[in-house]
């Protein structure tokens, strides 16, 4: 599809983002805005179900998938700063509402002008937006929702390359998992720590002074226990760099 400069933008501000990280709701709105679009964040939207969803209770996730179509359906797109919780919109909405018919439609047309950010920026945007400069070696940690579920991995390398200075160096293994997983990591916490152990350990050894990603669970969970071992690397999500949004402290730092 060609870059498509016109309309409005529907941000989802995820739960994370809203209360953890901002500053990439921030950014999202800047490289959007600067490209030409309207960008518009829904004050009483909330979260997508996701939760709810995993852990067995459908009609908790019905109910907030409702409540999300009807916030969101208005606008020429929903553009969200997760893998994870588009795939829920993309994916998950239409099967909880197919046997709904005053919603399945609905859950379906959203599904398909719902997008997360770096695949929007890459296709709908162009990445000849992207002027900022990040002078710094950096790895890209590819989260599990967005790689296997939505199938982002040349999104967020080929609008890195746009960025002035920045080195990429890529990690073995970089397609594992980082052990975070939503409620994975709260019901299995002794097999989540190992897996972000040894995705650091691979992080650390690209000798990058920087971990980039587009999930920003992922992002806490690598941060965390990087900081747990002292390590001098910051973690920023790909479009707070993408943006010039990327000169403060790390996700995780005070």
């Amino acid at each position: 599809m060609p870059p498509d400069r016109t309309g409005t933008v529907g941000l989802f501000a995820t739960c994370l983002m809203n209360a953890m990280r901002p500053n990439i709701g921030f950014a999202a709105a800047r490289l959007l805005e600067d490209a030409g679009w309207r960008v518009e964040v829904p004050r009483e939207q909330t979260c997508c179900g996701q939760p709810a969803y995993n852990g067995g209770d459908e009609d908790a996730a019905r109910a907030l998938a409702r409540r999300t179509i009807a916030q969101f359906e208005a606008f020429d797109a929903l553009v969200a700063p997760s893998g994870s919780c588009l795939a829920t919109l993309k994916h998950d909405y239409p099967r909880l509402l197919r046997d709904d018919p005053l919603w399945a439609g609905r859950a379906q047309a959203l599904a398909d002008k719902s997008w997360e950010l770096l695949t929007f920026l890459h296709e709908r945007v162009g990445p000849e937006h992207i002027r900022s400069r990040f002078p710094h070696r950096v790895t890209y940690h590819d989260s599990c929702s967005g790689l296997r579920q939505l199938g982002i991995r040349e999104a967020p390398r080929a609008l890195l390359a746009r960025v002035e200075g920045l080195q990429l160096v890529e990690a073995e293994e970089r397609e594992v998992c980082c052990g975070f997983g939503g409620t994975f990591s709260v019901k299995y916490p002794t097999l989540s720590e190992r897996l972000a152990e040894n995705k650091v350990q691979r992080l650390l050894a690209t000798r990058a002074e920087v971990v980039l990603g587009g999930d920003l669970g992922c992002l806490l969970h690598l941060a965390g226990r990087l900081s747990r071992i002292c390590a001098p690397v910051r973690v920023y999500h790909t479009v707070e760099v993408l943006a010039g949004l990327a000169d403060g402290p790390g996700i995780g730092q005070a």
